[in-house]
Protein backbone atom coordinates (compact mmCIF):
# COMPACT_ATOMS: atom_id res chain seq x y z
CA UNK A 1 0.00 0.00 0.00
CA UNK A 2 1.04 3.32 -0.85
CA UNK A 3 2.07 5.73 1.52
CA UNK A 4 1.15 9.41 1.28
CA UNK A 5 3.04 11.95 2.01
CA UNK A 6 2.14 12.20 6.08
CA UNK A 7 -1.05 11.85 8.51
CA UNK A 8 -0.88 15.34 8.90
CA UNK A 9 -1.63 15.76 5.45
CA UNK A 10 -4.94 13.23 5.34
CA UNK A 11 -8.62 14.92 5.07
CA UNK A 12 -9.54 15.63 8.89
CA UNK A 13 -12.84 15.11 10.17
CA UNK A 14 -14.66 17.32 12.64
CA UNK A 15 -17.48 17.47 14.40
CA UNK A 16 -19.94 19.98 14.13
CA UNK A 17 -22.67 21.18 16.69
CA UNK A 18 -26.24 19.96 15.66
CA UNK A 19 -28.52 22.91 14.99
CA UNK A 20 -31.82 22.89 13.26
CA UNK A 21 -32.88 26.18 11.62
CA UNK A 22 -35.72 27.78 10.12
CA UNK A 23 -34.52 28.86 6.31
CA UNK A 24 -36.39 31.38 3.61
CA UNK A 25 -36.18 30.65 -0.09
CA UNK A 26 -35.29 34.19 -1.16
CA UNK A 27 -34.59 34.03 -4.74
CA UNK A 28 -34.54 31.29 -7.04
CA UNK A 29 -33.01 30.49 -10.01
CA UNK A 30 -32.64 28.03 -13.27
CA UNK A 31 -28.57 26.54 -13.91
CA UNK A 32 -27.71 24.56 -16.79
CA UNK A 33 -31.43 23.30 -17.57
CA UNK A 34 -31.30 20.90 -14.86
CA UNK A 35 -30.52 22.58 -11.61
CA UNK A 36 -32.52 24.49 -9.39
CA UNK A 37 -30.47 27.46 -7.22
CA UNK A 38 -32.35 28.15 -4.74
CA UNK A 39 -30.72 31.01 -2.41
CA UNK A 40 -31.93 30.75 1.12
CA UNK A 41 -32.17 33.40 3.87
CA UNK A 42 -32.58 33.66 8.10
CA UNK A 43 -31.87 35.06 11.56
CA UNK A 44 -31.09 31.37 12.02
CA UNK A 45 -28.21 31.04 9.61
CA UNK A 46 -26.42 33.04 12.19
CA UNK A 47 -23.32 30.79 13.56
CA UNK A 48 -23.70 28.19 10.69
CA UNK A 49 -20.78 26.66 9.65
CA UNK A 50 -19.32 24.33 6.54
CA UNK A 51 -15.50 23.32 6.35
CA UNK A 52 -15.92 20.67 4.06
CA UNK A 53 -16.48 20.77 0.51
CA UNK A 54 -18.57 17.68 0.49
CA UNK A 55 -20.79 18.90 3.43
CA UNK A 56 -24.04 17.36 3.97
CA UNK A 57 -26.61 19.54 5.53
CA UNK A 58 -30.19 17.34 5.81
CA UNK A 59 -33.17 19.58 4.40
CA UNK A 60 -36.61 18.52 5.56
CA UNK A 61 -39.85 19.07 3.56
CA UNK A 62 -43.32 19.72 4.24
CA UNK A 63 -45.58 17.13 3.41
CA UNK A 64 -47.88 18.47 0.06
CA UNK A 65 -50.31 21.18 0.84
CA UNK A 66 -49.30 20.86 4.49
CA UNK A 67 -47.44 24.21 5.06
CA UNK A 68 -44.43 25.30 7.19
CA UNK A 69 -42.68 22.88 9.87
CA UNK A 70 -42.18 23.31 13.18
CA UNK A 71 -38.05 23.02 14.76
CA UNK A 72 -37.63 19.60 16.45
CA UNK A 73 -36.83 19.59 20.05
CA UNK A 74 -33.52 18.58 21.10
CA UNK A 75 -33.66 15.69 24.20
CA UNK A 76 -31.63 13.56 25.89
CA UNK A 77 -32.99 11.00 24.05
CA UNK A 78 -32.40 12.64 21.01
CA UNK A 79 -34.35 14.52 18.45
CA UNK A 80 -38.16 14.81 18.52
CA UNK A 81 -40.53 16.01 16.09
CA UNK A 82 -43.55 17.77 16.68
CA UNK A 83 -46.67 14.74 16.81
CA UNK A 84 -44.08 12.43 16.50
CA UNK A 85 -43.82 12.69 12.70
CA UNK A 86 -40.11 12.66 11.29
CA UNK A 87 -40.95 14.86 7.86
CA UNK A 88 -39.58 13.49 4.66
CA UNK A 89 -35.67 14.57 3.90
CA UNK A 90 -32.44 14.73 1.38
CA UNK A 91 -29.15 15.38 2.23
CA UNK A 92 -27.75 18.45 0.00
CA UNK A 93 -24.53 19.96 -0.53
CA UNK A 94 -24.31 24.05 0.73
CA UNK A 95 -22.57 25.48 -2.59
CA UNK A 96 -22.12 28.80 -1.08
CA UNK A 97 -22.73 30.91 2.61
CA UNK A 98 -21.79 34.44 3.07
CA UNK A 99 -20.99 33.83 6.34
CA UNK A 100 -24.03 35.08 8.01
CA UNK A 101 -27.72 34.79 6.43
CA UNK A 102 -27.69 33.61 2.93
CA UNK A 103 -27.01 30.21 1.89
CA UNK A 104 -27.38 28.74 -1.46
CA UNK A 105 -28.21 25.16 -2.57
CA UNK A 106 -28.34 23.70 -6.15
CA UNK A 107 -31.74 21.09 -6.36
CA UNK A 108 -31.24 18.60 -9.62
CA UNK A 109 -34.08 18.41 -11.36
CA UNK A 110 -35.47 14.93 -11.86
CA UNK A 111 -38.71 12.93 -12.20
CA UNK A 112 -40.78 12.47 -8.90
CA UNK A 113 -38.19 13.86 -6.20
CA UNK A 114 -39.33 14.98 -2.90
CA UNK A 115 -36.41 17.77 -2.90
CA UNK A 116 -36.73 18.48 -6.69
CA UNK A 117 -40.59 18.57 -6.94
CA UNK A 118 -40.66 21.16 -4.01
CA UNK A 119 -37.73 23.37 -5.23
CA UNK A 120 -39.88 23.00 -8.93
CA UNK A 121 -43.08 24.54 -7.25
CA UNK A 122 -41.38 27.16 -4.53
CA UNK A 123 -41.76 30.25 -4.22
CA UNK A 124 -39.75 33.57 -2.91
CA UNK A 125 -41.35 33.00 1.01
CA UNK A 126 -41.30 29.73 1.15
CA UNK A 127 -39.25 28.26 4.86
CA UNK A 128 -37.67 24.82 5.31
CA UNK A 129 -36.03 23.37 8.03
CA UNK A 130 -32.67 22.55 7.68
CA UNK A 131 -29.89 20.07 10.38
CA UNK A 132 -25.98 20.17 10.19
CA UNK A 133 -23.52 19.05 8.91
CA UNK A 134 -23.17 17.20 11.74
CA UNK A 135 -19.64 16.37 10.99
CA UNK A 136 -17.63 17.42 7.84
CA UNK A 137 -14.45 15.89 6.21
CA UNK A 138 -11.88 19.13 5.52
CA UNK A 139 -9.58 17.97 3.02
CA UNK A 140 -6.30 20.16 2.17
CA UNK A 141 -6.68 22.01 -1.13
CA UNK A 142 -3.25 21.84 -2.07
CA UNK A 143 -2.47 18.07 -3.27
CA UNK A 144 -0.76 17.77 -6.27
CA UNK A 145 -2.80 15.24 -7.88
CA UNK A 146 -6.37 15.35 -7.74
CA UNK A 147 -9.70 13.13 -8.85
CA UNK A 148 -12.95 13.35 -8.96
CA UNK A 149 -15.94 11.13 -10.31
CA UNK A 150 -19.13 11.98 -10.05
CA UNK A 151 -22.90 12.39 -10.94
CA UNK A 152 -24.87 15.24 -11.44
CA UNK A 153 -25.61 14.71 -7.73
CA UNK A 154 -22.50 15.71 -7.06
CA UNK A 155 -21.27 18.47 -9.65
CA UNK A 156 -22.50 21.16 -6.82
CA UNK A 157 -19.41 19.72 -4.55
CA UNK A 158 -17.16 19.65 -7.29
CA UNK A 159 -17.74 23.02 -8.53
CA UNK A 160 -17.18 24.34 -4.38
CA UNK A 161 -14.07 22.55 -4.11
CA UNK A 162 -12.66 23.65 -7.75
CA UNK A 163 -13.38 26.95 -6.74
CA UNK A 164 -10.61 26.11 -3.90
CA UNK A 165 -7.99 23.95 -4.91
CA UNK A 166 -4.17 24.70 -5.86
CA UNK A 167 -3.40 21.60 -8.04
CA UNK A 168 -0.90 20.65 -10.58
CA UNK A 169 -3.23 17.52 -12.15
CA UNK A 170 -6.85 17.55 -12.10
CA UNK A 171 -9.23 14.89 -13.39
CA UNK A 172 -13.14 14.90 -13.56
CA UNK A 173 -15.27 12.01 -14.62
CA UNK A 174 -19.10 13.29 -14.58
CA UNK A 175 -21.61 10.89 -15.28
CA UNK A 176 -23.73 14.31 -17.17
CA UNK A 177 -24.35 15.47 -20.98
CA UNK A 178 -21.27 17.54 -22.32
CA UNK A 179 -23.87 20.40 -22.21
CA UNK A 180 -24.76 20.38 -19.08
CA UNK A 181 -21.38 19.83 -17.38
CA UNK A 182 -19.68 23.06 -19.37
CA UNK A 183 -22.84 24.93 -18.65
CA UNK A 184 -23.09 24.38 -14.68
CA UNK A 185 -19.45 24.17 -14.32
CA UNK A 186 -18.17 27.21 -16.83
CA UNK A 187 -14.58 27.65 -15.68
CA UNK A 188 -12.90 24.45 -16.60
CA UNK A 189 -9.24 25.58 -16.40
CA UNK A 190 -6.92 23.15 -15.53
CA UNK A 191 -9.36 20.48 -15.55
CA UNK A 192 -8.88 17.11 -17.56
CA UNK A 193 -13.21 16.82 -18.18
CA UNK A 194 -14.29 13.64 -19.24
CA UNK A 195 -18.32 13.72 -19.47
CA UNK A 196 -19.38 10.17 -19.66
CA UNK A 197 -23.31 11.09 -20.29
CA UNK A 198 -26.80 11.56 -18.42
CA UNK A 199 -28.15 8.72 -16.76
CA UNK A 200 -25.05 6.10 -17.15
CA UNK A 201 -23.48 5.92 -13.69
CA UNK A 202 -24.51 1.80 -13.97
CA UNK A 203 -22.16 -1.52 -13.35
CA UNK A 204 -22.34 -1.98 -16.77
CA UNK A 205 -20.24 0.88 -17.63
CA UNK A 206 -18.15 0.40 -15.08
CA UNK A 207 -15.60 -1.20 -17.30
CA UNK A 208 -15.16 1.62 -19.45
CA UNK A 209 -14.67 4.03 -16.67
CA UNK A 210 -11.95 1.60 -15.47
CA UNK A 211 -9.94 1.06 -18.59
CA UNK A 212 -9.88 5.05 -18.91
CA UNK A 213 -8.63 5.48 -15.22
CA UNK A 214 -6.12 2.50 -15.85
CA UNK A 215 -4.30 5.08 -18.19
CA UNK A 216 -3.48 7.51 -15.61
CA UNK A 217 -0.09 7.65 -13.48
CA UNK A 218 -1.14 8.46 -9.82
CA UNK A 219 2.01 9.73 -7.97
CA UNK A 220 3.48 7.63 -5.52
CA UNK A 221 2.24 10.46 -2.78
CA UNK A 222 0.34 13.78 -2.60
CA UNK A 223 -2.80 12.72 -3.87
CA UNK A 224 -6.74 12.54 -3.45
CA UNK A 225 -9.58 10.64 -4.60
CA UNK A 226 -13.09 11.80 -4.53
CA UNK A 227 -16.06 9.31 -5.71
CA UNK A 228 -19.36 10.09 -5.04
CA UNK A 229 -22.82 8.65 -7.14
CA UNK A 230 -24.75 5.43 -7.07
CA UNK A 231 -23.93 3.38 -4.25
CA UNK A 232 -22.75 -0.25 -5.36
CA UNK A 233 -20.78 1.42 -8.31
CA UNK A 234 -18.89 3.61 -5.62
CA UNK A 235 -17.95 0.90 -3.71
CA UNK A 236 -16.50 -1.32 -6.51
CA UNK A 237 -14.84 1.76 -7.95
CA UNK A 238 -13.17 2.63 -4.19
CA UNK A 239 -11.91 -1.01 -4.01
CA UNK A 240 -10.53 -0.69 -7.77
CA UNK A 241 -8.00 1.93 -6.30
CA UNK A 242 -7.33 0.51 -2.47
CA UNK A 243 -6.98 -2.75 -3.72
CA UNK A 244 -6.42 -2.98 -7.29
CA UNK A 245 -3.96 0.35 -7.59
CA UNK A 246 -2.40 0.14 -3.94
CA UNK A 247 -4.06 3.57 -2.94
CA UNK A 248 -3.96 4.44 0.96
CA UNK A 249 -7.42 3.92 1.86
CA UNK A 250 -6.80 7.72 3.86
CA UNK A 251 -6.85 9.75 1.06
CA UNK A 252 -9.48 8.36 -1.04
CA UNK A 253 -13.53 9.39 0.04
CA UNK A 254 -15.92 7.01 -1.70
CA UNK A 255 -19.58 8.33 -0.25
CA UNK A 256 -23.24 6.86 -1.85
CA UNK A 257 -25.40 9.99 -2.76
CA UNK A 258 -27.81 7.48 -3.68
CA UNK A 259 -28.69 3.76 -4.42
CA UNK A 260 -30.15 1.93 -7.85
CA UNK A 261 -33.94 0.51 -6.75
Amino acid sequence: MRNNKSLSRAPQRVRNELRFRHITVASKTKVADHFWRIVFSGSDLAGFNSPGFDDHIKVFFPEAGSGALALPQMTDDGVVWKEGVRPPARDYTPLQFDGESSLTLDFYIHESGVASDWATQAKIGDTLIMGGPRGSLVVPTDYAFQLYVCDETGLPAFKRRKEAVQVEELHLFAYTSEETGRDYLPDLTGVNANWLGNGTMQSDNLGSLIAALDKISIPQDEYFIWLTGEGEFVKTLSDYFTVRRGIDPAYVRAVAYWHQK
